[in-house]
């Protein structure tokens, strides 16, 4: 009982912050110009053109994931790896990184597979995707770097960074820590918790290291260079939906996908906030009045939220039928 109270209460403050973030960007927002511009401003082709990219995108992710579960014990069916990962970035809009855990709960109610090597699945695949944002945060910083520096306004200065680093403090403080773990090893090692802990993470490892054993290795990274394109496109094709973004290039688009993406860290459901502010952010760069910045964020946010919300609500009421029919 104490656990569901506890996760009530964390729901209602994330969506809190989130919505004090929301509120505070569109305060000065003129509702009968939101309206006016949803109305007469937005091209919704487009809207469901990136909608349709991104549907792909988790078409794609599926197949990824199947490759990956495969070789540690069966290949999973399709239709419930789909309609599992759907239920996850349900669950992700209720309570942050519930996903995860959801659609592998999912999977392994319905195909009977380990619940830990399947999270270890999940973990590698978010290791991708993290080496995937790097490497567009990259070139982000090598070929936008003037436009970064705009939105940072000069403000930050790297020498306090290396003038820290060189300190002596930071590195005294990490070998105390090592020096700690080190001489208390032999009582650690003895703890019924250790031993516990690792039977988990030798069957989380198993899991995590899955992508090296997938039988078809050219295929697998194709799969994770497609699912990062569709993102990508997801997010151009947005520009074409509005007379104000329409002319910007795909470098612009990258940045503001890398932007977006970034919020997406903070524990808030569906990045409700800090999405926003951050795509607005980067689209100011660009010369994008606040007020169409605002639109723009606001209609796209809330058309792949609502395909999530749609797509995710219809596996939950199809999952049972599809496992009633197979059994």
């Amino acid at each position: 009982m104490k656990k569901r109270y506890a996760q009530g209460l964390q729901f209602l403050l994330f969506l809190l912050i989130g919505a004090l973030i929301l509120w505070w960007l569109y305060r000065d927002q003129d509702p009968a110009e939101l309206l006016r511009a949803l109305k007469e401003d937005v091209n919704y082709f487009w809207i469901v053109a990136a909608l349709m990219a991104g549907l792909f995108s988790h078409i794609v992710r599926t197949l990824r994931w199947q490759m990956m579960i495969a070789p540690l014990e069966k290949h999973p069916r399709f239709t419930n790896t789909f309609l599992a990962l759907m239920i996850g970035y349900l669950a992700n809009l209720a309570i942050p990184r519930m996903g995860e855990v959801s659609r592998c709960a999912v999977l392994s109610k319905h195909e009977n597979l380990s619940f830990t090597r399947l999270l270890g699945t999940v973990v590698a695949e978010r290791i991708l995707d993290i080496l995937s944002m790097l490497v567009a945060l990259l070139l982000v910083v090598i070929l936008q770097w003037g436009v970064l520096k705009g939105i940072a306004g000069n403000s930050f200065d790297f020498s306090r960074l290396y003038q820290s680093l060189a300190t002596p403090g930071p590195w005294v403080a990490l070998f105390l820590v090592g020096a700690a773990l080190w001489f208390f090893r032999k009582t650690i090692r003895a703890s019924r918790f250790f031993f516990k802990l690792k039977d988990l993470w030798m069957k989380f490892k198993e899991g995590f290291l899955s992508f090296r054993r997938v039988e078809n290795k050219a295929l697998f990274v194709f799969h994770t260079v497609l699912i990062f394109v569709l993102y990508f496109a997801m997010m151009y094709l947005n520009f074409f939906a509005f007379p104000y973004t329409a002319h910007l290039s795909p470098l612009a688009s990258l940045t503001v996908f890398v932007f977006g993406t970034l919020a997406m860290v903070a524990p808030v459901q569906g990045g409700i906030g800090p999405w926003h502010f951050m795509v607005i952010t980067a689209l100011l760069a660009y010369g994008i009045d606040a007020g169409q910045a605002g639109i723009f964020a606001l209609v796209v946010h809330g058309a792949l939220n609502l395909m999530i919300l749609v797509f995710g609500l219809l596996s939950l009421l199809v999952l049972p039928f599809v496992n009633k029919a197979k059994a």
